[in-house]
C-alpha cells in the first residue's frame, strides 16, 4: 500500500493562500468526461460542478485560467464535431456565470486569456501524442503556464500529456481540491485507518479483482466477498454453488487468501444462506436456503438476510469501511435485498466510510445513502489502482514536484 509520504504535494488551496497563483497563468486539468445525449445534451453534469471551485478559487486571485479535459474516445489528430468540449463550455458559463470561450488548436498558444478570464481548452485527447505523454508535447503545453493544477483524480493512473507530461514541466504543479480530497481520503482509508477496518469486494470474477483481493487481504481485519466472487470463495470453502457464476480454476488463489487472512487472526466470511433461481431474470423467483442446500440447477444472485445481518453487525462495529462492488445483482429488486442491507449498514455506522467503482455509486444511488457516506470515490480505475496499491503515475509526478 502507498504510504504516509503519498500524502506531500503541493495542494492549489495553500497556493492560493500564499497568493502565489496571484495574476499568474494557471492551467486546470479537469476531469469534465460528461455522459450526452445524442443531440450532444449533456445528460449529467456532476463532474462540470465539481470543477467549479478550483476554477473559481483561481478566478478570484485574477489568474488568467485555462481548463481543459478529455472526452470521450477520439482518434488523436482528428476530432469529430461529437468529440468537442462546446457543449461543456456552454455549461461551465452558465454556472460560473461569466463568458468562457472555447478555444481549438491551443498547444502553440494562439490565443489570449486575461487577468480574471477563464478560456476552455478544446478536448486534450485530439492532440497527437496526448496518451502516449509525448514530452514534447507536454513541454511546449507546459510553457502556456505559471502553474499546472491537477484536478482530475480520475486519470490520475494514466500517464499523459495533460496529466503527467505538463506536472513535470510546469514551473509549479499543484494538486486541485477534488485531487487532494481524493488522496486524503483514501490514505485515511488505507494507510492509517480506524480498525476494525473491513473491506467490501465484490464483482462477478475474481480475476478481476486478484490483486486487489491479495493486497487487501494483507491489510484489512474482515474481507467480506460478494457476487461471483463470493461464489467462487463458497467453492473453495467446499460449498456447492450449483450452475452459480464462478471461476473454478482461482479455487486455489481463494483458499491462499483465506489461509493468509487466518494467519493473521483476520477472516473471509463466507455466506450461510443465499437467494437462489433457476434464471437470471426480473421475472424469476427468488428463494432463500442455506448454503447448504443449494440445487445443481440453482445460481446463486444474492446473500441471504442471516448472512446479510451477520455482515451488517461487522460493518456496524467497523472503524473504517471501503466499499466496492455489490454483493447481488441489486438491479434487480428480488435480488437487491443483501446490497441494500449493506448500504444501510455501510450508512448507519459510526466507522468512516469510502465507496468507489460504478456498479458501487450505482448502488449507493439507488438506495439513497450518498449524504451518508462519508467520501464517494468518482476514480473508478483509480480508485481500484490504488486499492491495489500500485503507484498512480499523475500523484507520484506531484510527489516529486512538492515544493520544499
Amino acid at each position: 500500500m502507498p504510504n504516509s509520504t503519498f500524502l506531500k504535494f503541493n495542494r492549489l488551496s495553500d497556493l492560493v493562500s500564499k497568493h502565489q497563483i496571484k495574476g499568474k497563468r494557471v492551467f486546470i486539468r479537469a476531469d469534465l468526461n460528461v455522459p450526452q445525449d445524442l443531440t450532444g445534451r449533456i445528460t449529467e453534469d456532476t463532474r462540470i460542478k465539481a470543477s467549479i471551485p478550483a476554477i473559481q478559487a483561481c478566478l478570484n486571485e485574477g489568474a488568467a485560467v485555462m481548463v481543459t479535459s478529455h472526452l470521450g474516445r477520439p482518434t488523436e489528430g482528428a476530432l469529430k464535431p461529437e468529440d468537442s468540449l462546446g457543449p461543456v463550455a456552454d455549461r461551465l458559463a452558465e454556472l460560473l456565470g461569466r463568458k468562457v470561450a472555447l478555444i481549438t488548436d491551443w498547444v502553440d498558444g494562439n490565443f489570449e486569456v486575461n487577468s480574471g478570464e477563464v478560456v476552455l481548452l478544446e478536448n486534450c485527447r485530439g492532440n497527437i501524442g496526448e496518451k502516449k505523454d509525448d514530452e514534447a508535447l507536454a513541454q511546449k503545453m507546459a510553457l502556456l503556464c505559471d502553474v499546472y493544477v491537477n484536478d482530475a483524480f480520475g486519470t490520475a493512473h494514466r500517464a499523459e500529456a495533460t496529466t503527467h507530461g505538463m506536472a513535470k514541466f510546469a514551473p509549479l504543479s499543484c494538486a486541485g481540491p477534488l485531487m487532494e480530497a481524493e488522496i486524503d481520503a483514501l490514505a485515511k482509508a488505507l494507510n492509517e485507518p480506524k480498525r476494525p477496518l473491513v473491506a467490501i469486494v465484490a464483482g462477478s470474477k475474481v480475476s478481476s479483482k486478484l490483486t486487489i483481493l491479495k493486497s487487501l487481504a494483507a491489510k484489512v481485519d474482515q474481507l467480506i466477498v460478494g457476487g461471483g466472487i463470493a461464489n467462487t470463495f463458497m467453492l473453495a470453502a467446499g460449498v456447492n454453488i450449483g450452475k452459480s457464476l464462478a471461476e473454478a480454476d482461482l479455487v486455489d488463489e481463494a483458499k491462499a487468501i483465506m489461509q493468509m487472512m487466518q494467519e493473521r487472526g483476520a477472516s473471509v466470511p463466507i455466506p450461510q444462506d443465499v437467494v437462489v433461481a433457476n434464471e437470471l431474470s426480473p421475472l424469476a423467483r427468488a428463494n432463500i436456503v442455506a448454503a447448504s442446500d443449494v440445487a445443481s440447477d440453482d445460481m446463486i444472485l444474492d446473500i441471504g438476510p442471516k448472512f446479510a445481518a451477520e455482515l451488517s453487525s461487522i460493518i456496524a462495529h467497523a472503524g473504517t469501511i471501503v466499499w466496492n462492488g455489490p454483493v447481488g445483482v441489486f438491479e434487480i429488486d428480488q435480488f437487491g435485498g443483501g446490497t441494500k442491507m449493506l448500504a444501510a449498514a455501510v450508512a448507519h455506522s459510526p466507522g468512516f466510510s469510502i465507496a468507489g467503482g460504478g456498479d458501487t455509486l450505482a448502488a449507493i444511488a439507488k438506495y439513497g445513502i450518498e449524504k451518508q457516506v462519508d467520501y464517494i470515490s468518482t476514480g473508478g480505475g483509480a480508485f481500484l489502482e490504488f486499492l491495489e496499491g500500485k503507484t498512480l503515475p499523475a500523484i507520484k509526478i506531484l510527489q516529486e514536484r512538492v515544493s520544499v
